[in-house]
């Protein structure tokens, strides 16, 4: 393989899989609030809160971890505010006392809080202004979680960069994706190159997904699941993937690694490849080289999308799992290409409404589809070019799919934000 492809799939896979406690966009809210504070100086009176559609979508129905179960935009700045730690970026409220939760509760009461959806048309945009002791700073972040685009003071800027140009290495690199590269990538790699980011998401991923299936958290799929399926490997996989979501929208302290900006997302593509990896008896090698094929295949599906859209990114996980998974048993460019196809062909489609409870029963649905879709190839079948959105070959089908969720379903999108907000 190319040296320098090799090079930025794996400056990828650092930048990307990196951890972060709670729903992605309301930790997002949290870690602008921190640093606007931060900048303030003081404790604000007044909190002015402008945020794009997506966020308020993604943030309305979600507990905040460390909060005492809180939910939504306020309660995010508040934690940020009285308890954040910016330099931890998306674990800003990972270190929160009884004593700071109940200041939060009680400052929510105490300042002035106002949310007002943003005019700027960036799909993902937070800005934060504080107000108090005669000061007043202002923090937005735009693009990603953690692209600090500008930073004030009482008018005068303290930080700014260029919203549309804040991430041209990770977009060059995400160029380089394909799937027969991917593939290629990981039949090469070195283990030591991405050992250590592998093993933690191993860790955090499936210590949320025990405890969520210890404790009662959202409506309990991965618990239901486990109960009522057949104890086979595909429930399991699906039941513990399920549970770590539940956790983590239920407002679990427990921190996941996010991919492609998501926890959710990170969660589907690292946990039934764990799940397979141990019931094929896998080698912790193997178990890597899979892990790099999800989660690279994840990210190569996400990237023509964008971070929030009407399309469920769990779905583009799911393939990147089942991906990992055909790879355990031993597929090759061919077998995963197939599989990816068949799994964008049975459940693309399926809409992002916000995170909440029911996305564990998303991340199911798309684990399934994705295993249905290896079974189909190695039993030899799949569906061929013109059936639908699928395009002959994986990758016009991948920009076929893209199309659709980024332009496509723009419309879907307003209208779902529409209907939550009514």
């Amino acid at each position: 393989m190319e040296q320098h492809i090799y090079d930025a799939y794996v400056s990828l896979l650092k930048r990307e899989l990196v951890p972060a406690m709670g729903c992605t966009e309301p930790i997002a809210v949290a870690y602008a609030a921190a640093l606007a504070a931060r900048e303030l100086g003081c404790l604000p009176d007044e909190v002015d809160i402008c945020v794009s559609a997506n966020i308020i979508k993604n943030v309305k129905s979600v507990v905040v971890p460390n909060t005492g179960g809180l939910r939504g935009l306020a309660a995010a700045a508040a934690a940020g505010i009285i308890a954040g730690d910016p330099d931890r970026q998306l674990l800003v409220i990972s270190q929160v006392s009884q004593a700071q939760q109940a200041q939060i509760a009680a400052y929510l009461r105490q300042a002035d809080f106002a949310v007002r959806e943003s005019d700027s048309g960036a799909l993902f945009d937070i800005l934060i202004t504080l107000s108090g002791g005669g000061h007043r700073a202002v923090c937005r972040i735009a693009e990603d979680h953690t692209n600090i685009v500008c930073i004030q003071r009482d008018g005068e800027t303290v930080y700014r960069r260029d919203a549309q140009s804040s991430a041209p290495e990770t977009a060059a690199d995400k160029d380089l994706l394909g799937v027969e590269r991917i593939v290629e990538f990981a039949d090469t790699l070195d283990i030591a190159d991405v050992k250590a980011i592998f093993d933690r998401q191993i860790a955090c991923n499936m210590d949320i997904a025990v405890e969520g299936l210890r404790t009662a958290y959202g409506a309990r799929i991965g618990q239901v699941i486990l109960q009522t399926g057949q104890g086979d490997v595909l429930t399991r996989a699906k039941a513990y993937a399920a549970a770590a979501s539940d956790a983590r929208m239920g407002g679990c302290e427990k921190p996941v690694v996010i991919n492609s900006g998501s926890g959710n997302q990170g969660i589907t593509a690292s946990i039934p490849v764990i799940i397979y990896a141990k019931e094929l008896g896998a080698s912790d090698e193997q178990l890597y080289r899979a892990l790099a094929v999800s989660n690279l295949v994840t990210l190569h599906l996400k990237s023509g999308i964008g971070p929030l859209s009407a399309y469920c990114g769990v779905i583009s996980a799911g393939c990147g799992a089942t991906a990992g998974v055909a790879y355990l048993y031993g597929g090759k460019f061919r077998e995963i290409a197939h599989t990816v196809v068949n799994a964008l062909a049975i459940n693309s489609g399926v809409i992002c409404d916000g995170a909440k409870a029911s996305c564990a029963a998303k991340i199911v649905s798309a684990v399934e589809a994705g295993i249905l879709g290896m079974q189909m190839f190695r039993q030899g079948s799949q569906f061929f070019g013109g059936d639908g959105i699928v395009s002959k070959g994986v990758e016009n089908t991948i920009r076929n799919v893209s199309h659709l969720a980024a332009e496509g379903m723009r419309k879907t999108d307003a209208e779902i934000i529409k209907i939550m907000l009514a």
